[in-house]
């Protein structure tokens, strides 16, 4: 079983998060805050990730990562809610959504991928977070340095976080970190562009306006999915949430009020 926080009063609409790479159940703290009880929010810490270590090996897949979530939702006893995912977590939401439809009221993809097209993006996709994965466990502290320079996390020190997101990465158990970077890497994942058409469920695809590679991504993503509406969010780059909180909660908001 994966470790989940839940807040709110059970009888509000349900709404799961799961985060991105190297976050935690912590970094919906925020957004859950901002929703004033409005749902019965479950944050759910990903395999390798916050406390959900030393966890059997089959988790560590996009499949088990989906099951364990499926195994969160049933102790918990929400059998359909509105999904969160942003990034990683935003993979691990979609394969949820189109493995488990029945279970899934609304679907919010944050700056996410349906994976790589072809194979031969995948095996180079896995060499790249192989060779990742031997850094973390070489040092975290300077992965992560590195980390935070990419040009995907600009956007990241024009709103002063970059401090702050490398001291709460920096308490990652590494060796699980790398576990869970080699598992769920998009070069383990299968492509799922060809059964986005399948979705039929309300989507949200959002992104932030900085970030010019997910951009791209997310509007391909949501002219493949039925019922998607796609939001980019100015002054904010890959992490939304946290760069730009009042604006991601409004488009949450307004999103989950739909009927």
């Amino acid at each position: 079983m994966l470790h989940y926080r839940t807040d709110g009063a059970p009888h509000q609409p349900p709404l799961c998060f799961v985060h991105g790479f190297m976050g935690s159940t912590d970094d919906w703290q925020p957004v859950v805050t901002g929703l004033d009880e409005q749902a019965f929010c479950l944050r759910v810490d990903l395999p390798g990730h916050g406390q959900s270590l030393d966890r059997p090996s089959y988790l560590y897949s996009m499949e088990g990562a989906t099951q364990a979530l499926a195994d969160v939702l049933d102790e918990v006893g929400i059998h359909r809610c509105s999904l969160v995912g942003y990034s990683m977590g935003g993979r691990v939401a979609l394969y949820f959504a189109l493995f488990h439809p029945e279970r899934v009221r609304r679907l919010v993809l944050e700056s996410t991928s349906p994976g790589l097209p072809t194979e031969a993006e995948r095996a180079e996709r896995r060499k790249v977070d192989e060779q990742r994965a031997q850094r973390i466990e070489d040092g975290l502290a300077s992965f992560l340095e590195d980390w935070y320079r990419q040009p995907l996390f600009a956007s990241l020190s024009r709103h002063g976080l970059v401090e702050e997101m490398v001291r709460t990465r920096a308490a990652n158990d590494a060796r699980e970190l790398a576990r869970a970077l080699r598992g769920l890497s998009p070069g383990e994942q299968p492509s799922l562009w060809n059964r986005l058409p399948e979705l039929d469920v309300p989507t949200l695809v959002l992104t932030g306006a900085l970030d010019d590679k997910y951009c791209a991504i997310t509007e391909r993503t949501a002219e493949h999915i039925p019922a998607a509406r796609h939001v980019v969010v100015p002054e904010a780059g890959h992490n939304v949430h946290a760069e730009r909180p009042q604006a991601y909660l409004a488009h949450l908001g307004r999103f989950l009020d739909e009927t």
